[in-house]
């Protein structure tokens, strides 16, 4: 009996104990979704396991912050000390000649870059620690100690005392309107609203919606000269954001210059999701969305193929589709798609970048719960989560230039686009996470069944023209660059300098504000293609459209109206899902 006793005890021990700790876990999960005290935990007990490392790094600090001190009290005594530690490159906080020229601002930024550079090195070399959970402490650190910068805060930040004194305190009683307009409206707003209007000045090229269903709007736009390339070109714009950026206004339109190259244009306007459409999946983005689009462009063009283009997300669906597509046919003559196009595209989500910081099982099944709530992921919320990639440019820029100088947001349109948020419905966006994100099920063969079909990325055999972007932080151009790698046809590859929207959003302008470097895919690594590449100047599009002039085939008359019998010309453009606010 004893022993029974004694077996309950300990069986009932070992239960209490387990049952702690999954309150212990739920409730960590509950009030840290993204596990940054975890995160923190983990790498502070690495380094208390190996005191003597911990040791030499302190004081490694220890002798910089005193080298900065007597650096300190020579460049106050006049004579004029170089910075010791530098700013990074495109850094723009630090950039009043006050930061340099007065000993006291000059000892106080040279302090902070010290110690953030430091607690970055030392995160990163962090003994004992998976190299993901390194990136995701050193992440959640950068936040804190961007947010701390002295220029931040009015006292230490000298052209925020300059200003203030210069205008007689107004700059700071705008400041604080600015403050108080951003309460109201839930967020920092980074861009003057007013200014535009989706119809007015944005989007403005002539065309038509001649398909619409519960998910997308197919707009054809209107030919701008009297003859067009056989082959339409089809766009499928990213669901995660409108489609206008592709075109944004008269000049800076990659719509509007295919348009006017003789081309025949058709783009994806998607639905801005409500509960209502929660249960939709990814297969009906790939089906009643981008295979459907292309199917009506094939139908009032009266072609059996196209050249299709993807953007983004846009471009990830692309690929999982020209995978089904080549699956389902096995003639390839038989794939409505004859050759495409992808810009800044991620097939390959092992090193998705600064945003797998937000990628594992608790933050996805976190976000499943705050979408199952209302059906769908809020893109301000999305919004926020993908300022924080970027803080110093998309956050703290705008808290000092507003609150702390006093300035109204400025009017532009690429900024107002980026603000015009869309939602994602929960079942697609949970699989789209965890499927090709989480698991990166799209790059392994046939690991994906998508509608009825599995997946290898293997079976395409249709020529392909991909995009990265040099400073690309969404989708990192290495990454990019490993589709071409996949696929079983000719690639040819152009790296464009800038980010994901700049780089692309890239019209020709005398001089040139740009370069790109492009050449075909070889069996090589993306650096050893960099290499062997040489600089060009000016826009890519300048490459891309005689590329495309071989593949759309000869000019016929252009179309006098628009849509056909089967799918007549509705709204004019930009339709009506774009307005959905």
């Amino acid at each position: 009996m004893t022993g029974s006793h004694s077996g309950g005890d300990a069986f009932n021990a070992w239960f209490d104990t387990r049952r702690l700790e999954a309150q212990r876990r739920e409730l960590l999960k509950t009030l840290d979704p993204f596990g940054i005290a975890q995160a923190f935990a983990d790498v502070q007990a690495a380094w208390l396991r190996h005191p003597q490392e911990l040791t030499e790094a302190l004081t490694g600090l220890a002798r910089e912050l005193h080298l900065l001190q007597l650096q300190g009290w020579h460049l106050a005594q006049g004579s004029g000390a170089e910075d010791g530690v530098a700013a990074a490159p495109g850094d723009e906080r630090f950039t009043d000649p006050a930061w340099r020229e007065n000993p006291g601002f000059a000892l106080l930024k040279q302090n902070y870059l010290a110690y953030t550079h430091w607690l970055q090195d030392t995160l990163f070399r962090t003994p004992e620690v998976p190299a993901k959970e390194k990136r995701r402490a050193t992440f959640w650190a950068r936040q804190w100690l961007n947010a701390i910068a002295p220029t931040n805060f009015l006292m230490t930040n000298p052209a925020a005392i300059r200003k203030f004194w210069e205008t007689g305190g107004d700059s700071l009683v705008r400041g604080i309107k600015n403050l108080v307009a951003d309460l109201r409206a839930g967020d920092i707003q980074m861009v003057d609203r007013s200014a535009f209007e989706v119809g007015g000045n944005l989007a403005t090229t002539p065309g038509a919606v001649v398909f619409r269903n519960d998910l997308v709007e197919v707009i054809q736009y209107r030919p701008r000269r009297p003859r067009v390339h056989q082959v339409p070109v089809v766009f499928i714009a990213p669901w995660i954001n409108k489609f206008y950026i592709l075109d944004l206004n008269e000049k800076k339109s990659l719509v509007r210059h295919l348009l006017e190259q003789g081309f025949q244009v058709f783009i994806t306007s998607w639905k801005n999701p409500g509960h209502e459409l929660a249960g939709t999946t990814f297969d009906d983005y790939l089906v009643k969305g981008v295979l459907q689009t292309i199917q009506v462009a094939r139908e009032v063009c009266g072609v059996p193929r196209v050249h299709a283009v993807g953007y983004c997300l846009g471009g990830t669906a692309l690929a999982a589709l020209m995978a089904w597509l080549n699956h389902a046919h096995a003639d390839e003559r038989e794939v409505p798609v004859a050759h495409w196009s992808v810009f800044t595209t991620l097939v390959d989500f092992s090193r998705p970048g600064a945003i797998e910081i937000f990628i594992d099982e608790e933050s996805i099944e976190t976000l499943k719960e705050m979408m199952a709530a209302q059906g769908f992921l809020d893109g301000r919320e999305m919004a926020r989560a993908f300022r924080m990639l970027r803080p110093n440019s998309l956050i703290w820029h705008y808290v000092v230039h507003g609150y702390l100088y006093g300035e109204a947001p400025p009017a532009f349109d690429v900024l107002y686009w980026n603000t015009d948020t869309t939602r994602l419905p929960q079942a697609m966006h949970a699989y789209y996470l965890r499927e090709f994100y989480l698991h990166n099920k799209l790059l392994k063969k046939d690991a994906l069944t998508l509608a009825g079909h599995p997946i290898d990325l293997g079976r395409i055999r249709q020529p392909l023209y991909a995009i990265g972007c040099e400073e690309d932080h969404i989708a990192p151009w290495k990454a990019t660059y490993s589709l071409g790698g996949r696929i079983q046809a000719p690639v040819q590859y152009t790296l464009t300098s800038s980010g994901h929207i700049l780089g692309i959003i890239n019209p020709p302008v005398t001089p040139p504000k740009r370069s790109y470097w492009t050449g075909s895919l070889g069996d090589e690594s993306a650096d050893e293609w960099f290499h062997r590449q040489t600089r060009r100047e000016g826009s890519w599009w300048d490459h891309w459209v005689p590329h495309l002039r071989e593949l759309c085939g000869p000019f016929r008359a252009a179309p006098k109206t628009l849509g056909s019998p089967t799918h007549p010309a509705m709204d004019p453009a930009p339709g009506r899902y774009v307005h959905e606010a």
